[in-house]
């Protein structure tokens, strides 16, 4: 019995100051990030006339999808139209990072050639350059090339970049080189050494750089905002700019159009959390 009797005792520290302070720190941080995502979806289904209502009322009285049905049917308010446009480059781009990276990555690990090291140092150092260093030699670059006001100098601009080749680079090594060895004695071509040997064995990681990818440039506001200029052509966080910096701000819409834009994010994370 007094071994029944200590087997439910409590651990000891489970409830010591210190956990006590830290499990309050993570409740506080919790409240503060997901209260401005609880205040958009509430004010998305909130009636207009009602979101500039004091005190802040976080269940709204009347319920409605008037302003999801809005931003779907008002052809000034091209919502939809953005959102296709942001799934459109988010996965463009995503595609290419993921194949131009692979391919660039698999190089650096497996091939010999001159100066390989040196150029992947250079590389790596090129990662400590500020992004608003280039802004403005790649926005005349874009100009130069046409491609202003156009999804090209999105999508081919952010087609690879370094650190997804520095995470691929580093899982490649740690493929036995004897599974290619054993391939090659079966014919294997260098093409499908890649392709159906090393690249499954890196998924996780392709995964994880998807992910990067694909909400980066769905977040993305900066670039897209300077290079398109035409109403049709914008992306949903350039949309969602546009919609609240006029001279009368419609909160209701603006806020359904902000939930529309965090859910596709909100999905993904809950999907593959484990690997971000």
């Amino acid at each position: 019995m007094a071994a029944t009797a200590r087997s439910f005792r409590p651990a000891a520290g489970r409830f010591s100051p210190g956990r006590i302070v830290l499990y309050a720190a993570l409740i506080l941080g919790a409240a503060a990030t997901l209260m401005p995502i609880a205040y958009m979806f509430s004010q998305a289904f909130t009636p207009e006339s009602q979101t500039m209502r004091w005190p802040i009322r976080w269940i709204p009285e009347t319920p409605t999808i008037a302003n999801f049905q809005r931003i779907f049917s008002d052809p000034t308010l091209p919502v939809f139209r953005w959102l296709l446009n942001s799934i459109f480059v988010a996965t463009s781009v995503t595609a290419l990072v993921l194949f131009v990276c692979s391919l660039t990555a698999y190089a650096y690990a497996r091939l010999q050639f001159p100066g390989r090291d040196i150029i992947f140092f250079v590389l790596l150092i090129s990662l400590m350059v500020p992004g608003a260093v280039t802004f403005i030699p790649n926005f005349i670059l874009m100009r130069n090339l046409g491609w202003l006001n156009n999804y090209n100098g999105l999508i081919w601009l952010h087609g690879a970049n370094v650190f997804g080749v520095f995470l691929l680079r580093q899982h490649f090594q740690t493929i036995p080189k004897e599974l290619e060895e054993a391939a090659i004695v079966d014919g294997a071509g260098r093409f499908r050494l890649y392709w159906q040997i090393c690249l499954p064995l890196v998924s996780s990681a392709m995964v994880a750089l998807a992910i990067f990818t694909f909400l980066g440039n769905w977040n993305d506001l900066f670039w897209p905002l300077v290079i398109l200029s035409d109403r049709n052509t914008l992306t949903l966080p350039v949309g969602l700019q546009v919609l609240g910096g006029g001279n009368y701000v419609q909160r209701g819409v603006t806020m359904a159009a902000a939930a529309l834009a965090s859910t596709p994010p909100l999905i993904l994370y809950i999907i593959f959390q484990r690997r971000i």
